[in-house]
């Protein structure tokens, strides 16, 4: 097995633990089974014995590395792509069909500590701050009000199509 990226400290570590090459390297010294598209835990627990050793060196918890590699295991699968689409208008097409105050429906992409990315139809998804999830109670997480695939409803605080940002709020 070779391990194309090899340039992060991360994956540096991952190929010298499988005892995989990189790709510009010499062969890899174990191979792994292909089972299709995906490879089996078993597998890839076989080929890093010493788990937690590898985990101290990265900084991670033994779960946290057991779950990375996993999806390792899973080549090209992104979750997102199985989530419902959103409700789109069809005057909105472009940033620059966006009006300040203007009342959208979005799904919900990713949810990250500070807000919340919403695809509002346009090429960029907005951003809604988590200043702005609610009115009614004070936000600790995002993950409290949303969560990825929710279907939402915002309003269009300010849009700059230079930096190519979409601030939006859900207080309505």
């Amino acid at each position: 097995m070779q391990v194309k990226n090899t340039g992060t400290a991360m994956a540096a570590a991952l190929a010298a633990a499988m005892g995989a090459a990189p790709a510009e390297g010499r062969e890899p010294k174990k191979s792994m089974p292909d089972t299709g598209n995906q490879r089996s835990l078993s597998a890839l627990d076989r080929m890093i014995p010493d788990r937690k050793k590898i985990a101290e060196e990265l900084g991670i918890g033994e779960i946290t590395l057991t779950d990375m590699i996993k999806e390792l295991g899973k080549p090209g699968r992104d979750p997102r792509e199985e989530m419902p689409k959103p409700i789109l208008r069809t005057d909105v097409l472009e940033m620059k069909d966006l009006k300040e105050g203007m009342i959208l429906k979005g799904t919900v992409r990713n949810v990250i500590d500070f807000g919340v990315f919403v695809d509002i139809g346009v090429h960029q998804d907005g951003l809604v701050h988590i200043s702005q999830l609610s009115a009614k109670k004070y936000v600790r997480h995002p993950l409290d009000v949303v969560s990825v695939g929710d279907i939402v409803e915002v309003k269009v605080m300010s849009v700059d199509p230079a930096k190519k940002r979409i601030q939006l709020t859900m207080i309505l």
